[in-house]
């Protein structure tokens, strides 16, 4: 693993094309770290939506790096359940728990949720209070969807103010594989790489805790 020696810094600026690039269902050792170093090699930053069931003792540590690179670490529930089956104060405690977490390991809180499966209803609105964020996806929770179909996807999708949804899951080798040629490719079209709350400062869109859109895009 690369040891991060300094944070990923750079000024975003509004007046140019921005994307936020995010991955969901880590933390873990393996592929979260693998995604972290290509964030080093090309100096960029993301956005991690952590769910809590895989924070543990040996993965606390990869949230610490990815933070303190300066990524934004956000809530994808304690379980990965599909929400709306779920009761108001099951679905309560699945938000409160990652937010906790993940304010224990460093000191902030949670700025947005993203819902397993982008599955969503009325009681899951009013019982999480942050911003529900979805993406643009590339099917790379697929073993046969491979590196260059996910490349070419994303590619189809990119635009100025997108919201890119991607997943370091254990093993997802492919989307690593990926990366290694769609940053390059992103950031010689002249896309900057900015967290997920960059991207709503960017581009003037004011956020509340009470906001109940889904947002692909900013």
């Amino acid at each position: 693993m690369i040891k991060s020696t300094k944070a990923l810094t750079y000024k975003i600026d509004p007046d140019k094309p921005v994307i936020a690039l995010t991955f969901d269902d880590g933390p873990n050792t393996g592929t979260t770290n693998e995604v972290l170093d290509l964030l080093e090699k090309y100096g960029v930053r993301a956005s991690f939506f952590v769910v809590g069931s895989s924070i543990t003792p040996n993965t606390e540590g990869v949230i610490k790096r990815a933070f303190e690179l300066g990524c934004e670490i956000n809530n994808h529930s304690k379980t990965h359940s599909v929400m709306p089956n779920l009761s108001p104060e099951e679905i309560r405690k699945e938000t409160a728990y990652v937010s906790d977490m993940v304010k224990k390991i460093t000191g902030k809180d949670t700025k947005f949720f993203r819902p397993p499966y982008i599955a969503v209803n009325n009681v899951m609105y009013e019982n999480i209070d942050m911003p529900f964020i979805a993406g643009i996806g590339c099917n790379d929770w697929e073993e046969k969807v491979t590196a260059e179909m996910r490349v070419s996807r994303i590619k189809e999708q990119l635009y100025d103010g997108v919201i890119i949804l991607m997943h370091d899951s254990e093993g997802n080798s492919e989307t690593v594989k990926a990366l290694d040629t769609l940053i390059p490719y992103m950031l010689g079209e002249g896309y900057q790489f900015a967290t997920v709350s960059e991207l709503f400062e960017a581009k003037g869109v004011e956020i509340r805790g009470d906001d109940v859109n889904l947002y692909n895009e900013v």
